[in-house]
């Protein structure tokens, strides 16, 4: 255990990665800096590289949490449902590890939840290097809503973000406790309980929409979800890749697994791939692995029109490369 721990702990943090490994030491660390109220820690390690794999066994150690490692790399839910096997505490934290938190982020979610009696508790979630400046999400919106047209009955889904891409500085005054209608996997708490009358994490949805299904179906056996941007945390994305997150970032924003996961997704629920939501995730398709990889290259050997062509060939071949990729994956996996 901990030895911050005086007693024990009613809340688990269930570390998980999510697109990359590089910057899991700077998350981890701040999470044993920044927080005081008593929590166990479970780390769910997903085929990291040997350097991050030999820290993690020597933190595992030293501060007494659960390690737990897979030669190959995870989905996001299959990590998290494997963290989740390992709680016995009243609530549990899913944070990913690509996130920094603030002082006071821990108890701040727990008093939300104790005093609203909620089921899923979100911090302000910011996103960038500099920590705390910018929104990502302060709660929203997310639901099936059915469209009547030309006499015949749709269901499709709604989503809003509050304040995205904001300053917090600029809306400051804004910011206040709130019941919504999701959160985001970056980090949210969740009511142990919740997990007796819904299953675990739906595991068919690889790499997106994972997020509005696990809250939609929260809602739909009555659970609750609040923002409490008291908390604060920060989302820092890899806008540049070392060389050992390059494999596993082209397999979590693979076309084959975001195709599987926008499919499954509306066959769950039930709602037409004509939907404007879906239309622009399709057309959207390989957009992180894009902008991460090819648009510098781009930019660097190319100039006037010959950027639109150039990047036109570059995409091309990148989504072989990627179905490869994609395929020899399942092959590791199934043997």
């Amino acid at each position: 255990m901990n030895q911050l721990h005086l007693t024990q702990p009613k809340v688990t943090i269930i570390v998980s990665p999510r697109e990359r490994f590089s910057y899991s030491r700077e998350s981890l660390e701040s999470i044993y800096q920044n927080t005081r109220y008593p929590f166990s820690l479970v780390y769910v390690d997903g085929g990291s590289p040997k350097p991050l794999q030999k820290y993690l066994q020597e933190q595992s150690q030293e501060k007494g949490f659960e390690l737990i490692r897979t030669e190959h790399y995870l989905a996001p839910n299959q990590a998290r449902n494997l963290g989740l096997s390992a709680v016995k505490t009243e609530y549990l934290i899913f944070i990913d590890n690509d996130v920094y938190v603030e002082p006071g982020w821990l108890e701040k979610l727990i008093n939300c939840a104790e005093e609203t009696d909620a089921t899923v508790v979100c911090p302000l979630v910011c996103i960038g290097e500099e920590r705390a400046q910018k929104v990502h999400l302060a709660g929203g919106e997310a639901r099936i809503i059915l469209e009547v047209k030309h006499g015949k009955t749709r269901r499709k889904v709604h989503e809003k973000h509050y304040f995205v891409n904001r300053p917090v500085a600029e809306i400051q005054d804004q910011l206040h406790r709130q019941q919504c209608e999701f959160a985001e996997f970056h980090c949210m708490l969740v009511r142990v309980d919740i997990f007796k009358t819904i299953e675990q994490l739906d595991e068919k949805l690889l790499s997106t929409r994972e997020h509005i299904d696990f809250c939609l179906t929260v809602a739909n056996v009555g659970g609750t979800i609040y923002c409490e941007p008291d908390s604060v945390v920060t989302y820092v994305p890899g806008c540049k890749l070392n060389y050992s997150d390059i494999s596993y970032f082209m397999l979590r924003w693979s076309d084959a697994w975001e195709l599987a996961s926008l499919e499954h997704f509306m066959q769950k629920w039930e709602v037409t791939k004509k939907d404007k939501y879906f239309q622009k995730r399709y057309n959207r398709l390989g957009h992180r692995r894009h902008q991460v990889f090819l648009r510098p290259i781009v930019r660097q050997l190319s100039f006037g029109n010959y950027f639109t062509r150039l990047e036109k060939l570059l995409v091309a071949a990148e989504r072989k490369l990627n179905a490869f990729i994609s395929h020899q994956y399942s092959r590791q996996v199934t043997q």
